[in-house]
């Protein structure tokens, strides 16, 4: 790895996408020990550089299956960042670490997640696994993960519904009739599910 203080010049520079920054954490990943990236990515939280937090969120997505602390770390710490790029980057660690274990052996750790009292912990999963249903699993699976999505239909928050919605709006490309089913049982009256509702039914018509 190049010199500390030089990465994080260069990842501050990053201005526009993830792609530098998540490359930079797979490398990292793969040439350092899960003890070393977890130092590592401790330290880089601690920037007040979005960018650098996010490459720090990477690689504790990288390593997240074989490390209860990073992982803890994710839904802990990194969920309270005020950043939203670093949020958009947790949804991804989320994603990494069911891919690395496989989404049917997360299924616990999903709905756990999906339950949290903290929306950015249950946005990581609705947001993290689209296309839910191009995912291993939920493929033969999608029920399921409509199922899990229409959960949250009249969240709380409109940042988790929102998500949620388009969530499903992507399932009923391939699943319409699945989708049609699932939101005819939604009281539409509630208007938190009738925001869920308009953007999951889009593709419907």
């Amino acid at each position: 790895m190049e010199n500390t203080d030089e990465l994080i010049q260069r990842m501050r520079k990053v201005e526009h996408g993830f792609k530098e920054i998540e490359k930079e954490a797979d490398n990292i990943v793969e040439e350092n020990s899960v003890e070393h990236c977890l130092t590592i990515s401790k330290a880089f939280f601690s920037s007040e550089a979005y960018q650098v937090r996010s490459l720090a969120t990477f690689i504790l997505g990288g390593i997240s299956s074989k490390s209860t602390e990073a992982f803890s770390l994710m839904k802990k710490n990194v969920s309270q960042d005020k950043s939203w790029q670093v949020q958009e980057i947790l949804a991804k660690a989320f994603d990494r670490y069911c891919s690395d274990v496989g989404y049917k052996r997360a299924l616990p750790v999903i709905e756990e997640w999906l339950k949290d009292g903290n929306p950015n912990v249950r946005r990581a999963v609705t947001e993290g696994l689209r296309i839910w249903t191009n995912r291993e699993y939920f493929k033969d699976n999608p029920e399921i993960a409509i199922r899990l999505l229409s959960h949250l239909k009249d969240d709380e928050s409109e940042y988790v519904r929102k998500s949620v919605g388009n969530a499903l709006r992507d399932i009923s490309k391939k699943h319409k009739d699945l989708i049609e089913s699932e939101v005819k049982t939604w009281n539409t009256a509630d208007k938190k599910i009738r925001q869920t509702y308009k953007l999951a039914s889009k593709f419907l018509v």
